[in-house]
């Protein structure tokens, strides 16, 4: 929050700038004390992200490392009273699909949180310097969140065929004899393949629509508030911190839907785990 707090602050020191060296004289140490006001808000703000990441990482790895006892401890039950299990599962399960979960815990919450604040800063500053900016700031992020929603339930249901499938063939592999399990698996390889190429078009093609959204935003700032400053509704210094300010929002905007992403997929793949069943039939 804190972070989030600082975010728009850079903004305004670069508006204060930009028009001191616009209108008229100005004393070189004014310069220099917006310029150092505005390298202290940065590394304060870059101190505060320092902290956040390397605690959210330690938890991630404490996160991967519950999830892979759990999941040992359970298999070693299950072993004891159903007999053998089934291992190519369990080592999957334990190295990667732990491994992801893990990982996305870690920042699951202060992430968000820094990053929702942050758009409502830089929104808010926008808006409080010129209303039909942010206007034009709030226009791009709506038709982004839409189409990504639209997306994404596709991309799950390819995300949970792979992992089916990848269990699969890991499973023949340690469950008999390999020269048998050869033909069968490479095909499961290629099925692999073909849904992650699916995947790969979704997911750039859905890119392609959100980076044509910040283009355009960004063109409609520039003539926008060209238009305001010729007309003498506004200055060259919020024109500026505007079009700045949207290039920050771009960042923001573009990790929360990767989040949502990361929610929607890790789902799946908690709910893959919680139904494993390591019995061997």
């Amino acid at each position: 929050m804190a972070i989030a707090a600082l975010a728009a602050a850079p903004l305004k020191f670069q508006q204060d700038i930009v028009n001191l060296l616009t209108y008229g004289p100005f004393e070189t140490s004014k310069l220099f004390l917006l310029g150092g006001g505005m390298m202290a808000v940065i590394l304060v703000s870059l101190g505060l992200k320092w902290v956040m990441g390397y605690r959210s990482q330690l938890l991630g790895e404490d996160v991967i490392r519950l999830i892979r006892s759990r999941l040992l401890i359970g298999a070693a039950n299950e072993e004891k009273s159903s007999g053998r299990i089934r291992t190519g599962t369990l080592s999957t399960a334990i190295s990667a699909e732990a491994e992801e979960l893990g990982k996305f815990t870690g920042g699951a919450f202060s992430e968000p949180v820094m990053q929702v604040g942050t758009l409502i800063s830089v929104i808010g500053f926008v808006a409080s310097t010129q209303p039909g900016l942010g206007i034009v700031a709030l226009s791009m992020i709506a038709p982004q969140v839409v189409i990504v929603l639209l997306t994404q339930r596709k991309v799950n249901t390819l995300l949970a065929e792979r992992v089916r499938i990848l269990r699969s063939a890991t499973d023949q592999i340690t469950a008999t004899e390999l020269k048998d399990a050869v033909q069968t698996v490479l095909g499961e390889f290629d099925q692999i393949y073909n849904v992650r190429r699916t995947m790969f078009r979704w997911k750039v093609s859905t890119k392609f629509l959100l980076s044509s959204i910040n283009g355009a935003g960004t063109v409609l700032v520039f003539m926008l508030g060209g238009a305001l400053v010729i007309d003498g509704k506004t200055d060259v210094g919020t024109v500026v911190a505007a079009t700045l300010g949207l290039s920050r929002l771009q960042g923001p905007t573009t990790y929360l839907i990767s989040f949502y992403r990361e929610v929607s997929s890790n789902r799946v793949k908690f709910e893959l785990l919680r139904g494993l069943n390591l019995h061997q039939e």
